[in-house]
């Protein structure tokens, strides 16, 4: 069973432990050893790197699209809330003209 305390890393130290990665020649399993960190956070962290950089897998989204994603899909949520909230007015209003 894992802690209920997650760990949380510096940007700069990610950006440490990535570029070690990359220059050492070392597996990631190896460097996060080293570092004293989960093989599989610096994993996470290291196919995110690549995937920013533009040598992701076809199709993997990168950080920044990932954000204009959810921004878009916030925006969305809201114009949809704000059309059935005049959805409602516009019936409201058009039954008390036929009274």
């Amino acid at each position: 069973m894992g802690s209920k305390y997650t760990k949380r890393y510096t940007e700069e130290f990610k950006r440490d432990a990535i570029a070690l990665v990359d220059s050492s020649g070392k597996t990631v399993t190896a460097v996060a050893r080293e570092l004293g960190i989960s093989s599989e956070s610096l994993r996470g962290w290291y196919r995110k790197a690549k995937t920013d950089r533009g040598e992701g897998t076809p199709g993997e989204l990168t950080s920044a699209e990932r954000e204009e994603l959810k921004r878009l899909r916030k925006e969305n949520r809201e114009q949809q809330q704000t059309i059935e909230i005049l959805k409602k007015a516009t019936t409201f209003f058009a039954k008390e003209n036929d009274r």
